[in-house]
Formats: C-alpha cells, sequence, structure tokens
C-alpha cells in the first residue's frame, strides 16, 4: 500500500484527475485548511491559545522556468508579514526546487538568502525542506552555505536514508536546527531503509543523537516531527531520565493528524508546532501523508463521508 501512494504521488495523469474530484478535494481539507495562504494563518491563529505555535509551507516543487522563482519569494516574504499582522509565532519551510535549485543553484542560493534575512529580522526560522534522495547532498550544502551566515536556519533530515547517521554527524557538529522526519518518497534499493521498524529504529536513534551533551551548541535545535506517539513517549522518557532542557527540541506535527496529541503535549508544556500546508498542488503531498501511514486512508474514508 505505501509502494502505491508514493507511485500515486508521482503520477501526472493521477494528479491531474484526483485533483478535480470531489471526494478527494473533500478528504483533503482535514489535513489543509484551505489552499490560500490566508486559510493557513487563520487556522494558526485558532491554535494560538492552545500553545500550539505554527510552521507554513506552501505546497509545490520542481519549478519549470527560474523566472517561477522571483514569485515564490516575493510570497514568502508576504508570509512573513501575514505572520507579523497576526501576532503569531510562525516560521516558514520551502523545498529548493521551489527557488529554482534544479535551473541555477546560486540564484536558489541568493533567494534563499534573502529570505534567510527577513527571517532573522523578524527572529524566526527558515526551514530547507528536504525533497528525494538525489536532492540530499545538494540540500545539506545548501544549508551549510546559509548557515555560515546565520543560525536561524533549519535542515529536514530523513531518518530512512542509508547516508544519515553519517550526515547527522556532521549537521550536529555545526550545532544545526534539524527537523528529524522519517521520510516519504519512494526511493531505490540501497538508498533507504525498507523496513518500518527499522526506520523507526533509525528515527529514534537519530533524536537521542541530536540529543547528545556534544551536539548542544548554540543555534542547535531538534524539532521531533513525528506522529508515532509511542516515539514520542520514548524521546519524552529519555529526556526525563537524562535531564535535557526543553531549550534542546520542540514537536512538530501536522495540522489536522491527531490534534489531540498536539494540544496534550502542549498542554504538558512541552513545545508544540504544527505545520499548516496550503496551496494548489496539493496531491504528491497529500499522497506522501497518506503513505507514511496507510492506516490514515481509514480515516480519511470516514472524514470525507462525514461531510
Amino acid at each position: 500500500m505505501r509502494k502505491l501512494l508514493l507511485w500515486a504521488s508521482t503520477n501526472a495523469w493521477l494528479r491531474e484527475r484526483a485533483m478535480r474530484t470531489r471526494f478527494v478535494r473533500l478528504s483533503v481539507r482535514k489535513f489543509m485548511p484551505g489552499e490560500q495562504v490566508e486559510d493557513a494563518i487563520a487556522a494558526a491563529v485558532q491554535l494560538k491559545p492552545s500553545g500550539v505555535n505554527a510552521i507554513f509551507t506552501k505546497l509545490g516543487e520542481n519549478i519549470s522556468h527560474l523566472s517561477e522563482a522571483e514569485e515564490v519569494y516575493a510570497h514568502y516574504l508576504k508570509v512573513l508579514d501575514l505572520i507579523k499582522r497576526a501576532g503569531i509565532s510562525g516560521e516558514i519551510s520551502i523545498k529548493p526546487t521551489q527557488l529554482g535549485y534544479d535551473q541555477d543553484q546560486d540564484v536558489c542560493f541568493d533567494y534563499c538568502m534573502k529570505i534567510l534575512k527577513a527571517c532573522e529580522a523578524q527572529g524566526t526560522i527558515f526551514w530547507i525542506d528536504m525533497e528525494g534522495s538525489a536532492y540530499t547532498q545538494g540540500t545539506i550544502t545548501l544549508f551549510k552555505r546559509l548557515r555560515a551566515h546565520s543560525t536561524k536556519v533549519g535542515i529536514a533530515i530523513q531518518a530512512y536514508l542509508l547516508s544519515t547517521d553519517r550526515d547527522l554527524e556532521e549537521l550536529a557538529a555545526l550545532g544545526a536546527t534539524i527537523r528529524m522526519v522519517k521520510g516519504a518518497y519512494l526511493e531505490p534499493a540501497g538508498v533507504a531503509f525498507a523496513e518500518k521498524s527499522k526506520v523507526n529504529e533509525q528515527y529514534f536513534k537519530n533524536c537521542i543523537r541530536l540529543l547528545a551533551p556534544n551536539a548542544d551548541k548554540p543555534g542547535a535545535l531538534l524539532h521531533i516531527a513525528t506522529h508515532d506517539t509511542g516515539i514520542q513517549d520514548q524521546i519524552l522518557d529519555y529526556v526525563a531520565q537524562h535531564g535535557i532542557e526543553k531549550r534542546r527540541y520542540e514537536f512538530a506535527m501536522l495540522y489536522g493528524i491527531n490534534t489531540a496529541r498536539q494540544l496534550s503535549l502542549a498542554q504538558r508544556g512541552e513545545r508544540v508546532r504544527c505545520l499548516v500546508a496550503y496551496g494548489e498542488y496539493w496531491f504528491p503531498w497529500y499522497m506522501r501523508r497518506l503513505a507514511e501511514r496507510p492506516a490514515n486512508i481509514g480515516f480519511v474514508l470516514r472524514n470525507a463521508f462525514k461531510r
């Protein structure tokens, strides 16, 4: 089922037809408040009283022409302004291929630097999201270039990749802000762990590595980005046993998925950020979210039929 969903996320024919289907559009509403950034901001404003903060990401990747990057850049400056006006704690997360990485890596870096400076001026973090494994090392290189200028930049790292243990050693030495995710792309054999139990094992191990004493450096922060409550509890037990300060980590979860857990963590005094996605290019993202936990399909069906 996971492989089928990941295949569907890359199929243009299926994407075009599914996005016009009323049932699919209804089912995605549970995980996305709307296609416009104003919808995402409104959702974050509603979460604010509960102590849950936000990360915003405009869905879409791999622009076709470099000229499109200017529009994406301008959009994220608008998002920062909306965050400030709304009076919420909000961060932004972008994919390098939204800013021209495929066309010109130096131009992509320049756009990222401009956004990073705007985030720094606003006292917020600029997140670099991770794409498929073909982009992993290039994205890490981009992050390092940005990190040389500011601590207000973070990067998503995927636990299921065989290269992650090595990459984390280098990033931990920098004092990096890292969002640990399990990984949600269909990767070839020899690149990523396929067994769910092994991915879970790697995820927990990677998080603990980033909470080690020698990883506690200026600018370091761990985002525990999983909905697996078992792993969350494991990490919380480890944190309590080793006296790790809350300033060193935050929980990051997706809008509409286990909201009760997000609120519960916040009520317990844990720092929580909800990633609120929006935009018209939602189908590939939606399929990858279902692939992360195929059991969510039943959840989607139940909510869609309630409408």
